[in-house]
């Protein structure tokens, strides 16, 4: 097992190393305490905070992440919300897994807000992926509703199955439960990889409109 020293220098190495982060490791703050992460700065975009975030997350011995970062725009970024509305809205529209007028993009201060309904689970994560890495975007929230057109007996197996498929070793210690179109993952798993593998594995699934994923990481 890590200590919280190994696990930080690993973690900051990672950001080092991944060339998508535009930000000096040393600007951005690392506490580790018994594997819980707290990262703190100001990323220049929405963007590069999500990019950090990612970055973290694979880190083995990673068990939870705080987030306590906020985007600081670098002059000549900054976008009025009407110009970020109507850039959300063409990529919205130019995005071939978005279904057309099914979302619909309100921005305030920055901060984008991703409101309608779709029928698949990919379709909601693709919205917000369109308008992620938008110039000015300070922040997205997403909360484009998947429309339920399955029983909850077929939402389960689809997901097990998946669970086999992607993580045989631990889908035996993986327990799924089914609430209208939430569904909840109980249970352990090895790594951070793997405890997202089968949160994608359930979102994956035609008709679910909430995962809740509490799924703990062995030490």
């Amino acid at each position: 097992m890590k200590s919280d020293a190994m696990l930080r220098s690993d973690i900051v190495a990672e950001l080092n190393f991944d060339p998508a982060i535009t930000m000096n490791a040393t600007d951005i703050g690392v506490i580790v305490k018994d594997g819980v992460v707290t990262l703190s700065g100001h990323p220049s975009s929405h963007s590069q905070k999500h990019v950090i975030e990612r970055a973290v997350q694979r880190v083995k011995g990673v068990k939870a992440l705080a987030v306590e970062m906020s985007v600081r725009l670098p002059a000549g970024s900054e976008r009025t919300d009407a110009d970020i509305a109507k850039a959300a809205e063409n990529a919205l529209e130019w995005n071939v897994l978005v279904p057309d007028d099914a979302v619909h993009p309100m921005v305030e201060g920055g901060w984008i807000t991703l409101s309608g309904g779709v029928e698949w689970a990919y379709q909601r994560q693709a919205a917000e992926v369109a308008v992620r890495h938008l110039l000015g975007v300070k922040g997205v929230t997403n909360l484009v509703e998947v429309k339920s057109r399955f029983t909850a007996v077929d939402v389960e197996r689809k997901i097990s199955d998946a669970l086999k498929r992607q993580a045989d070793r631990e889908a035996r210690h993986i327990q799924v439960l089914v609430d209208g179109a939430q569904v909840t993952l109980r249970g352990t798993v090895k790594s951070w990889a793997e405890r997202r593998a089968a949160q994608g594995a359930a979102w994956s699934a035609p008709g679910v409109a909430k995962v809740v994923n509490n799924l703990l990481v062995e030490a």
